[in-house]
Protein backbone atom coordinates (compact mmCIF):
# COMPACT_ATOMS: atom_id res chain seq x y z
CA UNK A 1 0.00 0.00 0.00
CA UNK A 2 2.89 2.35 0.74
CA UNK A 3 4.27 1.81 -2.77
CA UNK A 4 0.86 2.52 -4.32
CA UNK A 5 0.43 5.72 -2.31
CA UNK A 6 3.95 6.92 -3.15
CA UNK A 7 3.51 6.27 -6.86
CA UNK A 8 0.11 7.99 -6.78
CA UNK A 9 1.64 11.07 -5.15
CA UNK A 10 4.51 11.16 -7.64
CA UNK A 11 2.11 10.66 -10.53
CA UNK A 12 -0.26 13.44 -9.50
CA UNK A 13 2.58 15.93 -9.06
CA UNK A 14 4.13 15.02 -12.40
CA UNK A 15 0.70 14.91 -14.05
CA UNK A 16 -0.14 18.41 -12.85
CA UNK A 17 2.95 19.70 -14.69
CA UNK A 18 1.96 17.78 -17.83
CA UNK A 19 -1.53 19.26 -17.55
CA UNK A 20 -0.21 22.83 -17.41
CA UNK A 21 1.84 22.34 -20.58
CA UNK A 22 -1.05 20.49 -22.25
CA UNK A 23 -3.27 23.53 -21.74
CA UNK A 24 -1.14 25.48 -24.22
CA UNK A 25 -1.55 22.77 -26.85
CA UNK A 26 -5.28 22.37 -26.35
CA UNK A 27 -6.17 26.09 -26.31
CA UNK A 28 -4.33 26.82 -29.55
CA UNK A 29 -5.77 23.72 -31.20
CA UNK A 30 -9.28 24.58 -30.04
CA UNK A 31 -9.16 28.04 -31.62
CA UNK A 32 -6.88 27.58 -34.65
CA UNK A 33 -6.99 23.83 -35.28
CA UNK A 34 -3.18 23.96 -35.11
CA UNK A 35 -0.88 21.67 -33.14
CA UNK A 36 1.77 24.09 -31.90
CA UNK A 37 4.74 21.74 -31.65
CA UNK A 38 6.90 24.68 -30.52
CA UNK A 39 5.00 24.95 -27.23
CA UNK A 40 7.23 22.49 -25.38
CA UNK A 41 10.25 24.55 -26.36
CA UNK A 42 8.59 27.76 -25.17
CA UNK A 43 8.30 25.99 -21.82
CA UNK A 44 12.00 25.12 -22.07
CA UNK A 45 12.88 28.78 -22.63
CA UNK A 46 10.84 29.71 -19.55
CA UNK A 47 12.66 27.09 -17.51
CA UNK A 48 16.11 28.30 -18.56
CA UNK A 49 15.23 31.98 -18.07
CA UNK A 50 13.96 31.18 -14.57
CA UNK A 51 17.08 29.13 -13.87
CA UNK A 52 19.33 31.99 -14.98
CA UNK A 53 17.48 34.48 -12.75
CA UNK A 54 17.64 32.08 -9.80
CA UNK A 55 21.40 31.66 -10.23
CA UNK A 56 21.98 35.41 -10.40
CA UNK A 57 19.76 36.34 -7.45
CA UNK A 58 20.81 33.42 -5.24
CA UNK A 59 24.44 34.44 -5.68
CA UNK A 60 23.48 37.97 -4.60
CA UNK A 61 21.94 36.67 -1.38
CA UNK A 62 18.30 37.51 -2.21
CA UNK A 63 15.78 35.60 -0.03
CA UNK A 64 14.51 32.37 -1.62
CA UNK A 65 10.78 33.30 -1.82
CA UNK A 66 11.60 36.58 -3.57
CA UNK A 67 14.00 34.74 -5.90
CA UNK A 68 11.24 32.35 -6.98
CA UNK A 69 8.71 35.15 -7.51
CA UNK A 70 11.14 37.20 -9.62
CA UNK A 71 12.30 34.13 -11.57
CA UNK A 72 8.70 33.17 -12.33
CA UNK A 73 7.84 36.74 -13.31
CA UNK A 74 10.79 37.00 -15.71
CA UNK A 75 9.99 33.61 -17.24
CA UNK A 76 6.33 34.57 -17.74
CA UNK A 77 7.29 37.88 -19.34
CA UNK A 78 9.82 36.34 -21.75
CA UNK A 79 7.57 33.42 -22.73
CA UNK A 80 4.52 35.66 -23.20
CA UNK A 81 6.46 37.92 -25.57
CA UNK A 82 7.91 34.88 -27.32
CA UNK A 83 4.49 33.28 -27.80
CA UNK A 84 3.03 36.55 -29.07
CA UNK A 85 5.92 37.01 -31.52
CA UNK A 86 5.63 33.46 -32.84
CA UNK A 87 1.89 33.87 -33.44
CA UNK A 88 2.34 37.22 -35.16
CA UNK A 89 5.33 36.36 -37.33
CA UNK A 90 5.03 32.63 -38.02
CA UNK A 91 1.39 31.58 -37.71
CA UNK A 92 -0.80 34.56 -38.57
CA UNK A 93 0.37 34.83 -42.20
CA UNK A 94 -0.42 31.10 -42.67
CA UNK A 95 -3.98 31.10 -41.33
CA UNK A 96 -5.51 30.61 -44.77
CA UNK A 97 -2.66 28.44 -46.05
CA UNK A 98 -2.97 24.66 -46.60
CA UNK A 99 -3.01 22.89 -43.25
CA UNK A 100 0.36 21.24 -43.71
CA UNK A 101 2.13 24.62 -43.94
CA UNK A 102 1.58 25.79 -40.31
CA UNK A 103 2.36 22.29 -39.04
CA UNK A 104 5.76 22.29 -40.76
CA UNK A 105 6.30 25.86 -39.55
CA UNK A 106 5.62 24.77 -35.95
CA UNK A 107 8.25 22.04 -36.23
CA UNK A 108 10.69 24.56 -37.69
CA UNK A 109 10.05 27.03 -34.85
CA UNK A 110 10.63 24.21 -32.36
CA UNK A 111 14.04 23.40 -33.85
CA UNK A 112 14.93 27.11 -34.03
CA UNK A 113 14.13 27.60 -30.33
CA UNK A 114 16.13 24.53 -29.31
CA UNK A 115 19.31 25.57 -31.04
CA UNK A 116 18.93 29.24 -30.14
CA UNK A 117 18.74 28.11 -26.51
CA UNK A 118 21.83 25.96 -27.06
CA UNK A 119 23.71 29.03 -28.32
CA UNK A 120 22.64 31.16 -25.36
CA UNK A 121 22.86 28.65 -22.49
CA UNK A 122 25.12 25.98 -23.98
CA UNK A 123 24.47 22.28 -24.40
CA UNK A 124 25.45 21.20 -20.91
CA UNK A 125 23.02 20.56 -18.08
CA UNK A 126 22.55 23.57 -15.81
CA UNK A 127 22.12 22.84 -12.09
CA UNK A 128 19.72 24.72 -9.86
CA UNK A 129 21.37 26.39 -6.84
CA UNK A 130 20.26 25.10 -3.46
CA UNK A 131 17.35 27.35 -2.51
CA UNK A 132 14.92 25.33 -0.45
CA UNK A 133 15.02 22.46 2.01
CA UNK A 134 11.69 20.71 1.42
CA UNK A 135 10.23 19.03 4.49
CA UNK A 136 8.68 15.58 4.21
CA UNK A 137 5.06 14.84 5.14
CA UNK A 138 4.18 11.23 5.95
CA UNK A 139 0.98 10.01 4.26
CA UNK A 140 0.09 6.34 4.88
CA UNK A 141 3.77 5.43 4.88
CA UNK A 142 4.55 7.47 1.73
CA UNK A 143 6.53 10.70 1.59
CA UNK A 144 5.07 13.92 0.23
CA UNK A 145 7.51 16.82 0.24
CA UNK A 146 6.41 20.40 0.74
CA UNK A 147 7.82 21.17 -2.73
CA UNK A 148 5.60 18.51 -4.32
CA UNK A 149 2.62 19.84 -2.40
CA UNK A 150 3.33 23.42 -3.49
CA UNK A 151 3.71 22.39 -7.15
CA UNK A 152 0.45 20.41 -7.11
CA UNK A 153 -1.57 23.09 -5.30
CA UNK A 154 -0.25 25.90 -7.52
CA UNK A 155 -0.88 23.87 -10.69
CA UNK A 156 -4.44 23.04 -9.61
CA UNK A 157 -5.04 26.69 -8.75
CA UNK A 158 -3.86 27.85 -12.17
CA UNK A 159 -5.98 25.24 -13.94
CA UNK A 160 -9.08 26.12 -11.91
CA UNK A 161 -8.55 29.84 -12.55
CA UNK A 162 -8.18 29.25 -16.29
CA UNK A 163 -11.35 27.13 -16.42
CA UNK A 164 -13.25 29.86 -14.56
CA UNK A 165 -11.82 32.56 -16.82
CA UNK A 166 -12.90 30.77 -20.00
CA UNK A 167 -16.39 30.12 -18.65
CA UNK A 168 -17.13 33.44 -16.93
CA UNK A 169 -15.09 36.31 -18.42
CA UNK A 170 -15.82 38.37 -21.51
CA UNK A 171 -12.55 37.34 -23.14
CA UNK A 172 -13.34 33.72 -22.30
CA UNK A 173 -16.67 34.01 -24.11
CA UNK A 174 -14.85 35.57 -27.06
CA UNK A 175 -12.41 32.63 -27.04
CA UNK A 176 -15.29 30.14 -27.08
CA UNK A 177 -17.02 32.05 -29.87
CA UNK A 178 -13.83 32.09 -31.95
CA UNK A 179 -13.42 28.37 -31.35
CA UNK A 180 -16.93 27.69 -32.65
CA UNK A 181 -16.64 29.83 -35.80
CA UNK A 182 -14.06 32.60 -36.18
CA UNK A 183 -15.76 34.19 -39.19
CA UNK A 184 -19.13 34.49 -37.45
CA UNK A 185 -17.42 35.66 -34.25
CA UNK A 186 -15.76 38.43 -36.26
CA UNK A 187 -19.13 39.50 -37.69
CA UNK A 188 -20.50 39.68 -34.15
CA UNK A 189 -17.82 42.16 -33.09
CA UNK A 190 -15.14 39.83 -31.72
CA UNK A 191 -11.60 40.86 -32.64
CA UNK A 192 -10.38 37.42 -33.72
CA UNK A 193 -6.73 38.48 -34.07
CA UNK A 194 -6.71 39.78 -30.50
CA UNK A 195 -8.35 36.62 -29.17
CA UNK A 196 -5.84 34.35 -30.92
CA UNK A 197 -2.87 36.46 -29.78
CA UNK A 198 -4.24 36.43 -26.21
CA UNK A 199 -4.55 32.64 -26.36
CA UNK A 200 -0.89 32.30 -27.32
CA UNK A 201 0.15 34.69 -24.55
CA UNK A 202 -1.84 32.85 -21.87
CA UNK A 203 -0.65 29.42 -23.03
CA UNK A 204 2.97 30.58 -23.10
CA UNK A 205 2.71 32.19 -19.65
CA UNK A 206 1.31 28.98 -18.17
CA UNK A 207 4.09 27.06 -19.93
CA UNK A 208 6.65 29.35 -18.27
CA UNK A 209 5.23 28.48 -14.84
CA UNK A 210 5.39 24.80 -15.75
CA UNK A 211 9.03 25.26 -16.82
CA UNK A 212 9.90 26.76 -13.43
CA UNK A 213 8.16 23.82 -11.73
CA UNK A 214 10.19 21.32 -13.76
CA UNK A 215 13.44 23.06 -12.81
CA UNK A 216 12.49 23.09 -9.13
CA UNK A 217 11.33 19.46 -9.21
CA UNK A 218 14.33 17.96 -11.01
CA UNK A 219 16.98 20.54 -10.10
CA UNK A 220 18.40 20.86 -13.62
CA UNK A 221 17.68 22.52 -16.96
CA UNK A 222 18.75 21.71 -20.51
CA UNK A 223 18.18 23.16 -23.97
CA UNK A 224 16.53 19.92 -25.15
CA UNK A 225 14.25 19.44 -22.13
CA UNK A 226 11.20 20.87 -23.92
CA UNK A 227 11.15 18.13 -26.56
CA UNK A 228 10.14 15.20 -24.37
CA UNK A 229 8.05 17.37 -22.06
CA UNK A 230 6.17 18.72 -25.07
CA UNK A 231 5.53 15.26 -26.49
CA UNK A 232 4.16 14.04 -23.17
CA UNK A 233 1.98 17.11 -22.77
CA UNK A 234 0.69 16.60 -26.30
CA UNK A 235 -0.08 12.99 -25.36
CA UNK A 236 -1.97 14.27 -22.32
CA UNK A 237 -3.97 16.68 -24.48
CA UNK A 238 -4.87 13.87 -26.91
CA UNK A 239 -5.75 11.55 -24.02
CA UNK A 240 -8.18 14.06 -22.52
CA UNK A 241 -9.51 15.28 -25.86
CA UNK A 242 -7.44 17.91 -27.63
CA UNK A 243 -9.30 21.20 -27.86
CA UNK A 244 -11.03 20.58 -24.52
CA UNK A 245 -9.46 22.51 -21.62
CA UNK A 246 -10.95 20.21 -18.98
CA UNK A 247 -9.74 17.25 -21.02
CA UNK A 248 -6.17 18.59 -20.96
CA UNK A 249 -6.31 18.75 -17.15
CA UNK A 250 -7.74 15.23 -16.89
CA UNK A 251 -5.33 13.84 -19.48
CA UNK A 252 -2.29 15.35 -17.78
CA UNK A 253 -3.18 13.97 -14.36
CA UNK A 254 -4.03 10.53 -15.77
CA UNK A 255 -0.85 10.36 -17.83
CA UNK A 256 1.29 11.26 -14.83
CA UNK A 257 -0.36 8.58 -12.68
CA UNK A 258 -0.19 5.94 -15.43
CA UNK A 259 3.48 6.67 -16.10
CA UNK A 260 4.39 6.62 -12.42
CA UNK A 261 2.42 3.45 -11.63
CA UNK A 262 3.70 1.59 -14.68
CA UNK A 263 7.34 2.51 -14.13
CA UNK A 264 7.07 1.49 -10.45
CA UNK A 265 5.10 -1.73 -10.62
CA UNK A 266 6.28 -3.03 -14.00
CA UNK A 267 9.82 -2.13 -12.98
CA UNK A 268 9.46 -4.38 -9.93
CA UNK A 269 7.93 -7.22 -11.96
CA UNK A 270 10.71 -7.13 -14.55
CA UNK A 271 13.53 -6.79 -12.03
CA UNK A 272 14.20 -3.19 -13.03
CA UNK A 273 14.51 -3.93 -16.76
CA UNK A 274 11.48 -1.73 -17.50
CA UNK A 275 11.76 0.66 -14.57
CA UNK A 276 12.08 4.42 -14.40
CA UNK A 277 14.66 4.51 -17.20
CA UNK A 278 11.95 3.31 -19.59
CA UNK A 279 9.04 5.33 -18.22
CA UNK A 280 8.66 7.25 -21.51
CA UNK A 281 7.58 4.01 -23.18
CA UNK A 282 4.37 3.94 -21.16
CA UNK A 283 3.41 7.50 -22.10
CA UNK A 284 3.61 6.74 -25.79
CA UNK A 285 1.85 3.40 -25.41
CA UNK A 286 -1.02 5.42 -23.96
CA UNK A 287 -0.93 7.74 -26.99
CA UNK A 288 -1.08 4.80 -29.43
CA UNK A 289 -3.92 3.13 -27.53
CA UNK A 290 -5.97 6.33 -27.40
CA UNK A 291 -5.50 7.00 -31.11
CA UNK A 292 -6.57 3.44 -31.93
CA UNK A 293 -9.48 3.06 -29.49
CA UNK A 294 -10.85 6.61 -29.06
CA UNK A 295 -9.10 9.15 -31.29
CA UNK A 296 -11.23 12.02 -29.98
CA UNK A 297 -9.96 11.46 -26.41
CA UNK A 298 -11.81 10.90 -23.15
CA UNK A 299 -13.71 14.22 -23.16
CA UNK A 300 -13.36 15.11 -26.83
CA UNK A 301 -16.11 15.05 -29.41
CA UNK A 302 -15.80 13.61 -32.87
CA UNK A 303 -15.83 16.31 -35.49
CA UNK A 304 -14.39 17.42 -38.79
CA UNK A 305 -10.74 17.11 -39.71
CA UNK A 306 -8.40 19.67 -38.22
CA UNK A 307 -4.70 20.21 -38.79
Amino acid sequence: MEIFTQQLINGLVLGSIYALVALGYTMVYGILGLINFAHGDITMVGALVALTVVQALAAAGVPAPLVLVLAGGCAILVCSLLGLSIERVAYRPLRRAPRLAPLITAIGISILLQYTAALIWGKQYIALPKLLEPAAIDIAGAQLTTLQLAIFVLACGIMALLLWFIKASRMGRAMRATEQNPDVAGLMGVNVDTVIAFTFVVGSAIGAVAGLMVVLYYGIGHYFMGFMLGLKAFTAAVLGGIGNVGGAVLGGLLLGVIESMASGYIGDLTGGVLGSNYRDIFAFLVLVLVLVVKPSGLLGQSGGDRA
